[in-house]
Parts: C-alpha cells; structure tokens; sequence
C-alpha cells in the first residue's frame, strides 16, 4: 500500500484519502444508484447528496464532482435526463463545489450520481473507526427513508409525507459535518447512514473499533410517515435484509423483543441518510447545542461500551 494512503478499503470507510502533503488530504468517493422518487430534478438532488455525504463523513469539504449517468435515451425523453442532472447540479453548487462534467451509458434503468473530490486536513481527518467506550452517539437526521421510498412505489404514500422525505434525503450533511469538524478534537468517529441502515453503519464503527454500543429506541429520531406505514407491514428488501445481517450481533431488549416492525424500523435501508457520530461525553452536549445552531436537528441516540461489537437496543 502507498503510504500516502490515510484510508482505504480496510476499515469500510466512506471515501478513499491521500495525502499531498502535511496540510492537504484529498478525499474520493462514488456513488449512484436508480430513482428513489418520480420527479427528476428531485431524484438528481438525492443521489447528488447522498454521494457528496461521504466527503462530509471524512470530515472534508468537497471541491469537484463529474456525473455518472445511465440512461433509456430510446423510451425516455433527454429532457428527463435533463432535469436530473439539473437537481445534481444545484446539490453540487451548494455545497460550494464545481461539476466538471461526467460519462454516460445507454442502460434500459435510469441512474445517476456523482464521483466526488474533495479536501481534508489530515490532522482533521475523520475515519469510522475510533469510538470509546463513554462516547455519546449522536445522528443527524431521522430514520425511515427506505420505508417511505417503498411506498411511494407501492403507491401507499401521502403526498404530504413523499415531500417530506424528499426535503429530508436532498438536504446536505454540509451543515452537520462543518459543526462536527469544528469540533473534531472532540470527535472520534463519523459514519454516515446509508443502505446498510442505523445498525449496519453503528455495527462497522463498532467492530472497526473493537467496542460495543446501547442505543435507545425512544431516543431515535423516525420519520412520522415511516411509523404509520411500519405498522401496515411497508418494508423494503433491504431493510429485512440488514436485520438479517446484524444476526447475533444485535439484540433487542424490553417491548422491541416481540415487535418485528419496530425492529425493522431501525434496521431500515437509508438513502441520503444523516451522519452518526460518536462524540466524548463531556462535548456532546456542546455539539448537539452547535449543531441545533446550525439547523440540524441532532439526537443523542446512546452511548458507546466496553465489550465485543454488538448493538444493545432497549425502549
């Protein structure tokens, strides 16, 4: 391994680092995937976000992003693709970052999303590993985005409620990430959540960190919408699939031991998800007091402990 690699692929990052010298890391990512919603313009922001969250979980700042497009032109309007890379486009400029353009290929499912430049300070360079036991974990946005997204396509969803998921997956974890790197002395480890969901992500940081984690189930904060429909048995693939995943490693005490949607709400596949951080005791009620300040609604959702890897989860 070159060793101007700060990360690669042995701690299940979010985003490959190289250092150029003592003050500069460049930080690398990709991600795309097919629409998550019906409107264009609104699906080109989500992928734009989710990819540009990687960045932000390093504890970087984006600096240039190229499209990654697949596209039906022979059944679909170009016009269509057009919208979507407009959504991508403003995502990208509010993240104070340039799009320098990108590559397409003709494929009978549309997808879209970027590949993401950005710039870290070393010595602020945030990894998933790291968390101690007494950490508080803090997460950055509500849970239940999968589930809300399954029903859409199942035409089970109110209009309302697809709005505000939509408002929810397109906004950036700029705000969050500049809070937790203005703090980064305090902060031990960052994740952000995606498709393996809240436990698959938690469980990452925990193994990488050779630590446990109990997280309150009152205290996590779940998309209203996610609930209505858990409870009529909405559910996507993933979601049941990452249940599965946690195997042993997960285990649910008090009323959640017999409740398999409210289970599965925590397990629940994420897109565009918030940012998990575990942060010190003493500081977290600093940093979820700077992050309010800064529009994140932040919960402390538990706390880091001594033991094998595992996720104790009670009322």
């Amino acid at each position: 391994m070159d060793p101007r690699v700060l990360v690669g692929t042995e701690t299940k990052d979010d985003a490959g680092v190289y250092l150029l010298d003592r003050r500069r890391a460049l930080v690398v990512t990709t991600d795309f995937f097919s629409p998550v919603v019906d409107d264009p313009r609104d699906f080109g922001r989500i992928a734009a976000a989710n990819a540009l969250s990687d960045v932000y979980a390093m504890g970087g700042r984006p600096l240039l992003a190229l499209n990654l497009v697949a596209f039906p032109s022979g059944t679909l309007p170009l016009s269509v693709l057009g919208e979507i890379m407009d959504g991508g486009s403003e995502a990208v400029s509010e993240a104070g970052a340039v799009l320098l353009g990108g590559h397409s290929v003709e494929d009978p499912e549309p997808k879209y999303g970027l590949a993401v430049v950005g710039e870290v300070v070393p010595s602020r360079l945030f990894k998933n590993v790291g968390a101690r036991p007494g950490d508080r974990l803090l997460l950055t946005k509500p849970i239940g985005s999968g589930i809300v997204t399954t029903a859409l396509k199942r035409k089970l969803a109110r209009p309302k409620e697809v709005r505000e998921v939509t408002a929810l997956m397109a906004t950036l974890n700029r705000a969050a990430g500049e809070v937790l790197s203005a703090h980064y002395r305090s902060v031990h480890a960052v994740t952000d959540v995606t498709g393996y969901g809240l436990v698959g992500h938690l469980l990452e940081m925990l193994e990488g960190s050779s630590v446990a984690a109990r997280l309150s189930a009152s205290a996590i904060p779940v998309i209203p919408a996610a609930r209505r429909l858990a409870a009529a048995g909405v559910f996507p693939g993933g979601t049941r699939a990452n249940l599965r995943a946690a195997g042993s490693k997960l285990r649910f005490e008090g009323a959640l031991r017999d409740d398999e949607a409210g289970q599965l709400v925590i397990a629940d596949a994420q897109t565009s998800g918030g940012l998990l951080a575990a942060v010190s005791r003493r500081a977290a009620p600093r940093i979820v007091a700077a992050l309010e300040d800064a529009g994140v609604h932040a919960a402390t959702i538990g706390e880091v402990v001594g033991g094998r890897p595992r996720v104790v989860v009670g009322d």
